[in-house]
């Protein structure tokens, strides 16, 4: 009689070893990422972090959690994957930030037909330095290959991040009030929404390429669009321990149309005025190429402004100067009215004044 065959997992495209080789590769780039109070390193079940509690006197744990979106497609064919970990990263802090939360641990998801340990460490190492960047410990997440899912070296990623805030210190909007001042801290580009769009009117509808170069953007379209996306934890925390935040918005799939709504108290609408600052280039090059519509782009994109922070009048003016002194870019670029009656739409864009 025969022996019966034996099957080796490999076999059917999952490979352990390379598998436990990865974590080998990348373990001194994730612990490069440790802040104090992390135990341990990476290879266990589950992850251990110490709460500072002479820091927090009622911790309250926020968690949040976001993915790149078809971004992932610009960085295979630019053949690039080390910052697309760093949008990723950017993506779930952002989100966590706006309501007032420090980030404390970062777990990430990663999953590929079959490993490629090149491709792979590259999206960890940008990780890392979204997390470095954020002040984030990397402390675990999980590599999966599933053959049959995902052709070629196509694969995709999700990011986990948890927080910590004070319970008197969560910023949801509830003192917002009419008067209030926005100020808009400029983005470093698209950062991660709308490449659906982008994909489609660059590569789909006008044939271009990520090599060409681009007189408007003054570098190739590649470069462009796979700018990662800003993080702004650091200079939220720093004037946070100076200033009162009424609210905060993350300016990311929406715009400005759908996720300033979110922090708005009833009977308050937010005036935008697209006269105090000017979009990158990307913004009218993509409107001018898709003939997209005025109100679809403020919709879609953050058109320059990543971030909303919405303070006290009378304070407006020293906060905008602090973020200036961090480095950032802000722009006094709206206020908080009241909404009448008989308006459905909490927000309004205007181009027709400048406001101060």
């Amino acid at each position: 009689m025969n022996k019966p065959k034996q099957t080796k997992y490999s076999e059917a495209g999952v490979d352990i070893d390379k598998g436990n080789a990865f974590i080998e590769e990348i373990r001194d780039i994730v612990n490069s990422t440790h802040q104090r109070g992390v135990l341990g390193e990476i290879g266990g079940f589950s992850s251990h972090m110490v709460i500072d509690t002479n820091k927090f006197k009622q911790p309250v744990i926020v968690n949040s959690t976001d993915g790149v979106g078809t971004k992932l497609a610009v960085a295979h064919l630019c053949n690039k994957h080390d910052t697309i970990g760093i949008d990723l990263v950017a993506m779930c802090v952002n989100d966590l930030i706006v309501g007032g939360a420090t980030p404390l641990s970062f777990l990430d998801y990663f999953a590929m037909g079959k490993l490629d340990l090149t491709i792979a460490k590259a999206v960890v190492t940008g990780i890392a330095e979204g997390c470095i960047q954020a002040n984030c410990s990397l402390v675990g997440g999980e590599t999966a290959e599933m053959p049959g899912l995902y052709q070629g070296n196509d694969y995709d990623i999700a990011g986990f991040v948890t927080g910590i805030v004070d319970r008197d210190a969560i910023i949801d909007g509830s003192d917002i009030r009419p008067g209030n001042k926005i100020i808009g801290l400029r983005s470093s580009g698209l950062h991660s929404n709308g490449y659906s769009l982008v994909r489609k009117i660059c590569f789909s509808d006008h044939n271009l390429t990520v090599d060409q170069f681009i007189a408007e953007l003054d570098c190739p379209l590649g470069e462009e669009l796979l700018r990662p996306t800003k993080i702004y934890v650091q200079p939220i925390l720093n004037v946070m321990k100076n200033y009162a935040i009424n609210g905060m918005v993350h300016n990311t799939g929406g715009g400005f149309i759908d996720n300033i709504p979110r922090v708005l108290p009833r009977g308050c609408k937010a005036i935008i005025d697209t006269k105090a600052w000017a979009p990158h280039p990307v913004f009218p090059f993509l409107e001018r190429m898709g003939e997209i519509p005025s109100e679809e782009m403020y919709r879609t994109f953050n058109m320059g402004i990543g971030l909303l922070a919405i303070v006290d009048e009378d304070k407006a003016g020293d906060i905008n100067h602090h973020f200036k002194a961090l480095g950032e870019e802000p722009y006094i670029i709206g206020e908080i009215v009241s909404l009448a009656e008989s308006e459905e739409n909490p927000v309004e864009i205007v181009s027709d004044r400048r406001r101060n």
